[in-house]
């Protein structure tokens, strides 16, 4: 399928950002592509016909993202429910989701626009808190959902239950709940797994348990995860993909799961999901003959 309407979501705190943005408009619309930019963006670049991020997905075909991984994981929470394919052109310093270089903007668009371009389904969570008898549902994350020690708390209590069972309570810093996509995010940096994201799987990791058996669990997909929080001290902290945040109490209770929503993720026409470890990890020097394989 051909890409005739593409949305540009950017972040603008990123050095030359409006030039960056004005350039692949225009370049796009010399390749007959109608161009939608959201709103805050059309208001730094001075252009009118900026759109808010509903309409944007409502109204786009791909939605391109200029920025890191955290742009991409806001774009993500933007556009769930409306299936719109995500590009991202990496423009920070790491990137696991943003798989395109700014150097490679032009000549991977030009392949994509043209419909010759493979996307990747990622599984989203769905997460709610109650508190007392009121359940509020918080939100979507692609990357995870964080249970974490408040300022200047002692460790907390985290009991879990996994469809409707109790299976241990953890004591320590918090928990990490995370997807095969957000398994190289904050969960890897605390001694977690890496998950290829052609699974569907939810990981649960705690941090710094005070019971040093306490590891890493690989749960299945249509797992349904209750963490209840005890704590007698100021509580803790909850983030979604390390950019929402919400105060819990002890005895509230933090409802983890599927999403009905996935993301679904334009991939890299140069490198495949091993390439881009290798590289973002340092894993050193391919091995004789290894990258001649054509799935290495």
């Amino acid at each position: 399928m051909k890409i005739k309407k593409i949305g540009i979501i950017a972040n603008l705190e990123k050095e030359k950002i409006a030039d960056h943005v004005k350039s692949l408009k225009k370049w796009l619309e010399e390749k007959g592509v109608q161009v939608f930019l959201e709103m805050e963006i059309s208001r730094k670049v001075a252009l009118d016909g900026g759109l808010n991020r509903t309409d944007l997905a409502k109204k786009s075909e791909l939605i391109v993202v200029l920025g890191g991984d955290g742009t991409m994981l806001r774009a993500a929470r933007y556009v769930a429910g409306h299936k719109v394919p995500i590009l991202g052109i990496n423009m920070g310093s790491f990137g696991y989701l943003t798989e395109v270089n700014l150097n490679e903007t032009h000549s991977a668009l030009e392949l994509i626009i043209g419909g010759k371009f493979e996307t990747e389904k990622r599984m989203m969570l769905d997460v709610s808190i109650r508190h007392g008898k009121t359940v509020t549902d918080v939100g979507s994350v692609l990357n995870d959902v964080v249970i974490n020690r408040a300022s200047l708390s002692r460790m907390n209590e985290l009991e879990l239950e996994v469809n409707g069972k109790y299976l241990t309570t953890y004591k320590g810093d918090g928990l990490i709940v995370s997807t095969p996509t957000g398994s190289t995010a904050y969960s890897l940096s605390a001694g977690g797994p890496i998950v290829f994201p052609g699974k569907d799987l939810i990981i649960i990791n705690p941090i710094c348990p005070h019971t040093l058996t306490n590891r890493p669990i690989i749960f299945s997909e249509d797992s349904i995860l209750k963490i209840t929080l005890w704590s007698k001290d100021k509580g803790a902290i909850l983030t979604l993909d390390g950019q929402e945040a919400y105060k819990i109490v002890s005895g509230d209770v933090v409802t983890v799961k599927r999403s009905r929503h996935a993301t679904m993720l334009v991939l890299s026409p140069y490198r495949s999901y091993g390439e881009i470890l290798r590289s973002k990890l340092g894993w050193g020097d391919l091995p004789p003959g290894a990258g001649k394989k054509k799935n290495a």
